[in-house]
């Protein structure tokens, strides 16, 4: 359990460091560059990452239940997850209208994943673990407000937007059918 919990503290908390201390990504590129704070972020990401993934099995035993969530609630979070794979690619692909109104489109799909897992799963860790994850988006969709960064520009055409809904959509297919059963050892619909 204490490394599940060790590794989401690290991994939210390399993602935080521009909440908490925003000036410290900055000193640490202004003094050794950008390369090594890249490789100093990165490893500390997957430090964490792997710790969670590595203690999950033993904090979800040792924690136990809150809930026993009804069988529709697995069926709303597949639902759920479509928009959240569709934001996701947004976050990367070319410009979109879609990217421009949802500003920060990876903490959009973040927060739908969270919720989405929120409500179909009943243990404890999961009750951690994701809703770790939406506190975080949350707080940090407002810090990035309060940063002032720039909002992306829409372009001109639906080019863009039928790319991100395209891949989004597949991708979505692809964990529904085949990908998440593999990844998590969990069917998404039973």
């Amino acid at each position: 359990m204490v490394a599940f919990l060790g590794g989401l503290l690290i991994f939210l908390g390399i993602h935080s460091v521009r909440i908490a201390a925003p000036n410290v990504r900055e000193r640490f590129v202004g003094s050794y560059g950008e390369g090594p704070w890249k490789g100093f972020y990165s490893l500390f990401a997957l430090f964490g990452f792997v710790a969670l993934i590595y203690g999950y099995q033993d904090a979800k035993f040792a924690l136990g239940f809150v809930w026993a969530p009804p069988i529709w609630t697995r069926h709303l979070a597949v639902v759920l997850m479509l928009p959240a794979m569709i934001a996701l690619v947004a976050a990367y692909a070319p410009p979109s209208k879609l990217k421009a109104r949802l500003k920060h489109p990876m903490l959009v799909a973040i927060k739908i994943w969270a919720l989405a897992h929120l409500l179909a799963n009943g243990f404890t860790v999961h009750l951690v673990l994701f809703g770790g994850f939406l506190v975080w988006a949350i707080v940090d969709r407002i810090s990035v407000k309060r940063r002032g960064e720039p909002d992306p520009v829409a372009p001109s055409g639906w080019g863009g937007d039928i790319i991100v809904v395209v891949i989004g959509t597949l991708a979505w297919v692809v964990l529904l059918l085949w990908a998440h059963e593999w990844l998590f050892g969990v069917p998404p619909i039973v």
